[in-house]
């Protein structure tokens, strides 16, 4: 059984980022060793993610009977973690869709006219299904949701067909779907190819097909148009919040970068992508504590009127930038990827570096994956006190 209230548990998406997710989740699960609870249970009743998050979402809830035997597996998968498991990195695979891809943005118009020359993304994630089939034992889930281990798991993706945002939810009792304006709802039978839309990273992954409507429709990563990330996990009972980003929240103060000159194509890709990837979930933070501030101002007799209710969140974020890490693991790349990403105007490394927020989303090399779950650890160490508050977990 999950531990109550019931707590809601919400990943974000990152691509190799994601790595940071389990560095906490572990750290979590650590201390709650050296408590009182019940080991036995669940922390999270509602657990939702996006994009690569939503992998880590699904793997959890897949094994919340064991969820400490569960993070140490998603662990040891994210430590060790080469590049070759989640897309074609061999030159073949890099020329057959990046090479490709690069070209049809170049000189598309010449190429139109022959239909293999039509590449649908910049890398070719097959590797990832065989990486889903061993790491998410979706055939478990049903288990899970029977003997209450979680209540509900909820994966989210964007339908490129009508361009909602589609949260796909499996719970262990009926849950009314809801509607919201480019927010919709599904309850869905989840399976790996619901895992590989949400984390189809746009332009850089291909989209998959998922059944919508009673026909097939083409989705894409869940971070695009997703403007409420916290709002499948209240929907689904959640009564309080683990928040876990894969970027900074904010930036500090006064801090200036030094112009280089007209920005490259990869420089634009990975701001863009953390736009994708962060800014909602920034937004949406605030907006939950706004509504808390509004509530506590108002009285008892004006609350009961109200159908909103306080949610108590924790947000774990990393507190270093996760760009300037990515800088030092760029040469960890495959051969055949770092020519294709120089193409993108990716070039040096350490401080040097320049498109290194693009690489950060490719860099499921182990370098790279080990330094962010540290990382992760390192920051629920920091606020210790403050996450066992958070559960209530008393002392040993």
């Amino acid at each position: 059984m999950y531990e109550t209230p019931i707590t809601g548990l919400v990943l974000s998406g990152g691509g190799a980022r994601a790595a940071y997710q389990v560095g906490v989740l572990r750290a979590i699960a650590r201390l709650r060793r050296g408590t009182a609870a019940p080991l036995r249970r669940c922390p999270f009743g509602v657990i939702c993610g996006t994009s690569a998050g939503a992998i880590n979402a699904a793997a959890l809830a897949c094994s919340a009977d064991q969820f400490d035997a569960g993070v140490e597996g998603i662990a040891r998968v994210w430590q060790d973690f080469r590049a070759e498991q989640v897309y074609r990195a061999d030159s073949l695979g890099v020329i057959r869709s990046g090479a490709q891809w690069l070209t049809m943005l170049s000189i598309g118009w010449l190429l139109a006219r022959w239909r293999k020359a039509r590449p649908r993304s910049m890398l070719d994630n097959t590797p990832l299904a065989e990486l889903l089939a061993q790491m998410v034992p979706l055939q478990r889930l049903p288990r899970m949701l029977r003997g209450r281990h979680v209540q509900a798991l909820a994966v989210t993706a964007s339908n490129y067909s009508s361009g909602e945002h589609v949260t796909f939810y499996q719970a262990a009792a009926p849950v009314a779907p809801w509607l919201r304006s480019q927010r919709v709802a599904a309850p869905a039978e989840l399976g790996s190819a619901h895992l590989l839309a949400s984390s189809a990273i746009p332009f850089v992954f291909p989209a998959a097909e998922l059944p919508m409507g009673g026909q097939l429709e083409w989705f894409g990563d869940g971070s695009m148009r997703q403007t409420a990330p916290l709002s499948p996990a209240i929907h689904l009972g959640a009564q309080r919040l683990l928040v876990i980003g894969a970027g900074r929240m904010q930036e500090p103060p006064g801090r200036r970068v030094e112009n280089r000159g007209y920005p490259s194509l990869a420089q634009i890709a990975g701001h863009t992508l953390s736009g994708i990837f962060l800014d909602a979930l920034t937004a949406d933070v605030e907006r939950l504590q706004r509504i808390n501030r509004t509530l506590a101002l108002l009285s008892d007799e004006a609350r009961v009127a109200t159908p909103l209710r306080p949610i108590e969140a924790l947000v774990i974020a990393p507190s270093q930038r996760l760009d300037d890490i990515a800088a030092r693991h760029v040469d960890e790349l495959p051969t055949p990827v770092r020519a294709l990403l120089r193409g993108l105007g990716v070039s040096g490394s350490g401080r040097n570096a320049q498109g290194a927020a693009l690489a950060s989303y490719l860099l499921f090399e182990r370098g790279y994956t080990r330094e962010l779950m540290a990382l992760g650890e390192q920051d629920v160490a920091a606020r210790r006190d403050e996450v066992l508050s958070f559960f209530g977990w008393p002392a040993a």
